[in-house]
């Protein structure tokens, strides 16, 4: 959701575009149906619609000095058309002509050009420097509603107005006139006659700009300025303007003062507005990935689509069915329902990091470690607070398991220690501390039976312990930091990953090793988990991989591209139709299970 103008309604009407990590998602608005366009090698940085719907073109960020793609798809059979690459580093901003003739590119600040391409010959027609050397950065271009050799550029302190000389394949610049005004311009909006365009400005003013003369015609509002910048602009046919703001304000506003007439307020700075077909609907899109669709004529906002905006650090299946998930982030925990890949519940505490989450077996309630070195459970369905254990560990609660009779939390720390604690009707008390571990505890698994349980840690060794003594049984040692352990449902072998990459299988009575696979070329593996009836298991982690594995063959099986972030942790779902996977990205997705 960070991305400007990243959400976008297509022509047809029936479909939202957005770019979410390396891939744009192509969402049916009814059905909730999505579609991946794949093909990016780093983070989409701009997306956009042909006025005929069809073509949707994509930029995307890659490393100094080297080449930004732009790929060209074709929306109606999702497949890529072609690649254009010119700009280095970063594309800044896309732009189609009205009649699809051309594309408009804009390079990042490293590279600072404008280029035309032909979009039937897949070729560039010509470029230029995009601002004047005394001029800040360029960060937006904007076609023109009626001439496809018209285009709009803006950015810090500057606006262009270009025309296209085809003949002599040159461009040639316009300086708009602004008097005394010195304004960073983040959104720009034409109008359908193409005599003016709206420019929304960082100081929450709308500047109106004449597109024959290049004169301001008009700015406003005069007195109450929008608080943090208007971001997004969408024009109605009536002459009426919405403006979003980085407030989270959607304001509807009318006249040449721009006079606020209806307001909403949404969660997290409008980072995009789209229309629906003629304007009866539209769509708002904010920087804390939340998708809201409002109609025009009750101006009220309905929460269509939303995740987590920041790193996802733990998901959760019920022991016994698939249709509900938990997962858990900074500031708070979610209950997804897998079929309908919606959010039922929010559970927030402010300003602390969820690390891991736990359900209890019988489903009575969601315990949870967080960075504040509290442990807190909740009801899972009305999301109260059940019951906090204060300071559970001296800095932060690192991982957490409960025993299958729901009377003990096994918890871990970032000081390296292992507790166990009694939970009663009304009371939760310390039983035992494990001081063995001399780093943090990234990983807990409990055996079935409750009497034993085996914990990783981030300083190289794997430890066995009996919880019923409270005393080691083994210790596993290897050159690597362990993030991720596994019982073999049989309970009879663990399999270990870390940071080497490396997949170890281990026997649980000696603590011998029993063989070790290359699991992750590039990085560290950061999560596994296994089939109930041991067959095989799934790991990812920071090559952005989902592998499914045959335990005993010790080999890969099926692959699952898909994340742009490092995956922190996945899941099989009881009964084996999905496996989900949550990434530092914030994304979580879910994979039909082979």
């Amino acid at each position: 959701g960070h991305i400007p103008r990243g959400l976008i309604c297509h022509p047809d009407t029936e479909h939202v575009l957005y770019p979410l990590g390396c891939t744009v998602v192509i969402q049916e608005l009814d059905s909730k149906k999505q579609t991946f366009l794949h093909g990016h090698t780093n983070n989409v940085s701009c997306v956009v619609v042909s006025r005929n719907g069809v073509y949707v073109a994509s930029g995307q960020v890659t490393f100094m000095g080297f080449k930004a793609d732009i790929i060209l798809w074709d929306f109606q059979r999702k497949e890529l058309l072609a690649r254009l690459s010119l700009h280095k580093g970063k594309i800044e901003g896309l732009a189609f002509s009205p009649n699809s003739l051309y594309l408009l590119s804009l390079g990042g600040q490293d590279d600072g050009s404008v280029v035309v391409w032909h979009v039937d010959k897949r070729e560039a027609v010509c470029g230029s420097p995009a601002s004047a050397r005394s001029a800040g950065n360029t960060t937006l271009v904007v076609c023109s509603n009626c001439r496809d050799e018209v285009f709009v550029t803006a950015g810090n302190g500057t606006i262009r107005v270009w025309e296209l000389d085809l003949a002599n394949r040159k461009i040639h610049p316009t300086e708009c006139q602004m008097g005394q005004l010195r304004r960073v311009v983040m959104c720009v909006k034409m109008a359908d006659d193409d005599n003016y365009f709206y420019v929304g400005t960082s100081s929450g003013d709308v500047l109106k700009v004449n597109t024959n003369n290049k004169l301001m015609t008009g700015c406003g509002p005069q007195k109450k300025k929008f608080s943090l910048g208007v971001t997004a602009l969408l024009l109605l046919e009536r002459g009426d303007i919405i403006v979003g703001t980085g407030e989270g304000i959607v304001a509807l506003c009318k006249g040449s003062n721009y006079k606020v007439m209806k307001k909403i307020q949404v969660q997290g700075a409008v980072t995009s507005l789209t229309c629906r077909g003629q304007g009866h609907q539209f769509f708002v899109g904010t920087n804390e990935c939340q998708i809201y669709r409002v109609n025009y004529t009750a101006f009220k906002e309905e929460l269509i689509t939303a995740c987590h905006k920041e790193a996802v650090h733990d998901i959760i299946f019920p022991s016994e069915t698939s249709d509900l998930f938990v997962t858990c982030s900074k500031n708070d925990i979610r209950v997804w329902y897998t079929l309908e890949n919606r959010e039922l519940l929010r559970i927030v505490i402010p300003n602390v990091t969820c690390l891991a989450v736990e359900l209890v077996r019988d489903g009575t309630s969601i315990i949870s470690a967080w960075n504040d070195g509290k442990i807190r459970a909740f009801t899972p369905e009305t999301g109260e607070l059940m019951y906090v254990i204060n300071y559970a560990h001296s800095l932060e609660v690192t991982a957490i398991a409960t025993t299958s009779d729901c009377k003990r939390i096994v918890s871990g720390g970032s000081e390296g220690q292992v507790r166990l604690w009694e939970i009663g009707e009304k009371t939760q008390k310390l039983g035992e501390i494990l001081k063995e571990h001399v780093s943090a505890v990234s990983c807990i698994k409990i055996k079935k039976d409750d009497r034993e349980c085996v914990t990783a840690s981030l300083d190289g060794t794997c430890i066995i312990w009996d919880i019923v003594r409270c005393a080691r049984k083994q210790m596993i040692l290897a050159n690597t930091l362990f993030k991720c352990v596994c019982y073999h449902p049989e309970e009879y072998q663990i399999i270990t990953s870390g940071t080497d990459g490396r997949i170890g299988y281990w026997e649980v009575f000696d603590g011998s090793a029993v063989r070790e696979v290359e699991g992750s070329v590039a990085g560290s593996i950061n999560g596994m988990d296994i089939t109930s009836d041991g067959a095989h298991f799934v790991t990812g982690g920071d090559d952005h991989l989902v592998k499914l594995w045959d335990y005993n063959q010790g080999t890969v099986t099926h692959v699952g591209v898909g994340h742009s972030g490092h995956i922190t942790r996945l899941k099989i779902c009881p009964g084996k139709k999905y496996i989900v996977s949550v990434s530092a990205d914030g994304a979580i997705l879910i994979w039909n299970y082979p």
